[in-house]
């Protein structure tokens, strides 16, 4: 709780209040005093409707069931007719708007560092481009951490797209440096599946001949994945190969819980090549959805199937190296904080 997680992109916040559960609390989030963005419970003092059901009016949340108004500190300010200064405060959350996302910190407010927010080298970065998107998956954040740390299953989740033998008969190194979890797979000689023909072909390369291939999953808690992705021309050092032979990208997993079986995902792909082309980043835009799209199916598919045997140990091999050392740094920092409760509570 006590961590910056990814709450939503500023496009999501319009005019109107943005409602979200994140880490099984419902919140509203809105733009008040100048433009700077608020979170707050999605809860009127009044008569308990959803304040995510009202609008924004001169900077002020405004309740759509009676008109109450509330600031960007959770204060009630006023009501048409009544008297609600002396309401209770509903409780505000710590954010921020950086790096093109809205993060929100749900655990203690006091421990709130901006500082701590991931520094992404890419998003203010001229040279590089984003493209990416949002998706709401009915199953537990973990099994996304999993996912990604663990990309073998490309060959049979996304076999028409980023898949490919090669993947599951290269094995994959696992090293852990403190909270950082580091999973990779090298390819070399190999052919390039459709996903990466088409990124070289982007990028003004030969598309038809060998490539190597590499995979680099870097872990950070709570819940964010960032993967170096690539491929270029044979025999040039791989993820080392100058950029004129080449194409790579950053893949941006910024995963949220909702709830303890729900997330929202926030994807992406950064790319430093041919940062221009919007019509590029469109292309990769749409490719990498659909990528996503067969990810989503399987998890939710894997999470009902969690829950209907609770009581099954899951097995572990070398490939799930990955997820398996990100699932021991996220117990340790939960054992820490749930440690530390008690000690915030006498104080």
């Amino acid at each position: 709780m006590n961590t910056w997680y990814v709450a939503c992109t500023p496009d999501e916040l319009t005019n109107k209040p943005l409602g979200r559960t994140i880490c099984n609390k419902q919140l509203v989030f809105f733009r008040g005093d100048e433009g700077r963005v608020a979170a707050v419970e999605d809860f009127c003092p009044h008569r308990g409707a959803p304040l995510s059901l009202g609008f924004v009016r001169d900077g002020k949340l405004v309740c759509g069931y009676h008109g109450l108004e509330m600031n960007c500190s959770g204060k009630c300010d006023s009501m048409p007719g009544q008297r609600v200064r002396g309401f209770p405060s509903n409780r505000a959350y710590p954010v921020e708007e950086r790096h093109g996302f809205i993060w929100i910190w749900p655990g203690d407010p006091e421990k709130a560092d901006a500082d701590l927010i991931p520094e992404l080298h890419w998003a203010n970065n001229p040279d590089w481009a984003y493209g990416g998107g949002l998706y709401h998956i009915q199953c537990e954040y973990r099994l996304m951490i999993d996912n990604l740390m663990d990309l073998t299953h490309e060959t049979y989740v996304h076999a028409s797209s980023i898949g490919q033998p090669e993947i599951e008969e290269a094995a994959p190194d696992t090293t852990v440096n403190g909270d950082e979890v580091v999973t990779s797979r090298e390819m070399e000689n190999i052919p390039a599946p459709p996903f990466w023909q088409a990124a070289l072909k982007g990028n003004g390369l030969a598309d038809d001949v060998p490539v190597d291939r590499w995979q680099i999953c870097r872990f950070t808690p709570p819940s964010h994945v960032l993967i170096d992705v690539g491929v270029a021309h044979a025999g040039n050092g791989g993820a080392n190969a100058p950029a004129n032979v080449k194409a790579s990208s950053i893949v941006v997993d910024f995963i949220t819980p909702e709830t303890d079986t729900s997330i929202w995902y926030f994807w992406g792909m950064a790319r430093n090549f041919k940062p221009e082309d919007q019509a590029l980043t469109d292309k990769i835009r749409e490719g990498q959805g659909k990528i996503f799209e067969e990810d989503l199916e399987m998890l939710e598919a894997q999470q009902r199937n969690l829950l209907l045997y609770p009581d099954r140990q899951l097995l572990k091999l070398n490939i799930d190296g990955g997820g398996v050392q990100a699932r021991r740094i996220i117990d340790r920092i939960l054992k820490e904080e749930q440690a530390e409760q008690p000690q915030e509570a006498t104080a």
